[in-house]
């Protein structure tokens, strides 16, 4: 896990890196704001190390930002190191920067552990960040992969699958299939489900959020 230098900070360094850790979450997301608004590379661990720990939605969000406001040089290996990390948020929030940042050189550091980790936010963020950077010629693979969580988890996981799913297209098609033919009733409705998303995602995104939520096939 990242751990913050404060032995070569400036004053005013030093207050951001206090801000960063303040009571308020409102002066969090300032500060997390300002790390954004002038970019320095130095300040990428503080900023890592907040990430694994901020237990704000808007603020995190708010770091990712500043994370890549950074040169991916200087990111991009301190995030994938992340991905080891025994901190579940760690790992959560290195998979989701990584894929705002979008180098797709990333890719193979998408494992399959991460793909099915135990931690739902873990295993989610894998699934948006492996759509958003895996090649095209391993689209099927993942595919593949992904399918095998049918059934996974509450409403908010499942939509988050079938979205990764439908965000690759037509190549999901066998994996539908199959899952449709499944004995298991939720691994069957998930893949409706999706199914119904892929081929209408507006006129078909309520209906398969409440089979999506059942479980089972709607009425």
């Amino acid at each position: 896990m990242v751990k913050i230098n404060t032995t070569s900070k400036t004053p005013q360094d030093t207050r951001l890196l206090d801000a960063l850790s303040a009571d308020d979450s409102s002066t969090r997301l300032k500060a997390a704001l300002a790390a954004g608004t002038h970019p320095d590379p130095g300040f990428a661990d503080v900023l890592l190390a907040r990430c694994a720990i901020e237990p704000d939605f808007f603020v995190r969000d708010m770091l990712t930002w500043a994370l890549t406001r950074l040169p991916q040089e200087v990111t991009v290996p301190e995030l994938r190191a992340e991905l080891r990390s025994e901190v579940a948020q760690a790992r959560s929030q290195a998979l989701h920067t990584l894929s705002k940042i979008g180098d797709k050189a990333v890719w193979p550091a998408i494992t399959r552990a991460l793909l099915h980790d135990a931690d739902d936010e873990v295993a989610r963020s894998a699934w948006r960040a492996a759509v958003v950077l895996v090649p095209a010629g391993e689209r099927e693979g993942l595919a593949v992969e992904l399918a095998t969580e049918f059934g996974r988890g509450d409403r908010t996981v499942r939509l988050s699958l079938s979205r990764a799913l439908t965000a690759l297209g037509d190549v999901i098609e066998p994996v539908l299939r199959k899952g449709l033919a499944s004995e298991d009733p939720a691994v069957s409705a998930h893949a409706r489900a999706t199914e119904r998303l892929l081929r209408d995602p507006d006129a078909g995104f309520d209906e398969a959020k409440r089979i999506v939520a059942l479980g089972a096939e709607g009425q």
